[in-house]
């Protein structure tokens, strides 16, 4: 990624932080210290996102590796630990845009299911367990066609993998998940995207919605449901 094209992702910018709408398919972190130098991550390309600070922004949260969307980030150390505590205590309001295979018979609902560790050799794979972390989900169909559904997912804690657990515990797993669907087996892509934030983090001022337009490999589903207008 050129700084030209990471730039072209800048969803919103102000003195304190930037969102950034992150590509499908690149990993946020690097993957070990100790990683071959081809390995890619989305926070290499921060550097072109100083804007003559004198160092590049943070990451304030993450997304999954194939998780597209609204990525927030610090410019500066007080910035961050600001935004990472709005995070920490749920005060962000976020929204997530899923295909999902078959769907709910309801319009909408509230998933209350806690969630551990899968298996500790599996790193970050999880489960529903009951004696797990609180996790919750708000839902919402926003369209249907040919055996799925287009879903508004709005996640009120935020555990690793959440949105995908949940989804797949519900029978309507999210397509081209190639943990908990069918990803591995179809060589889909996952359908899941970041699609806004509101972030409170001005006291004298409203709180700042951001929002990313869908990936490619999202807008034909997104459409075949029923998507029309601006995106």
């Amino acid at each position: 990624m050129t700084p030209e094209e990471i730039q072209g992702r800048i969803l919103y910018r102000d003195a304190l932080m930037l969102v950034i709408n992150k590509p499908a398919g690149i990993a946020v972190h690097q993957s070990h210290p100790n990683a071959v130098s081809r390995d890619v991550y989305i926070e290499q390309y921060f550097p072109a996102l100083q804007f003559g600070l004198p160092k590049p922004p943070m990451l304030a949260h993450r997304l999954d590796k194939d998780t597209s969307g609204c990525l927030v980030l610090g410019r500066h150390r007080k910035a961050l630990d600001d935004l990472s505590r709005l995070f920490r205590e749920g005060l962000m309001e976020k929204t997530y845009w899923a295909v999902v295979e078959g769907g709910p018979v309801e319009d909408e609902g509230f998933i209350d299911l806690p969630l551990g560790r899968l298996d500790p050799a599996r790193g970050w794979w999880m489960k529903v367990d009951p004696d797990g972390l609180k996790a919750q989900t708000g839902w919402k169909v926003m369209g249907r066609a040919d055996g799925m559904a287009f879903m508004l997912l709005s996640p009120l804690t935020g555990r690793t993998h959440q949105l995908r657990v949940h989804c797949q515990a519900m029978g309507w797993p999210i397509i081209g998940d190639p943990i908990y669907g069918d990803g591995r087996r179809s060589g889909e892509r996952l359908h899941l995207h970041a699609r806004s934030i509101t972030i409170p983090l001005y006291k004298n001022k409203p709180p700042i919605t951001v929002e990313a337009p869908p990936p490619a490999h999202m807008l034909a589903r997104l459409h075949t449901c029923g998507l029309i207008g601006d995106i």
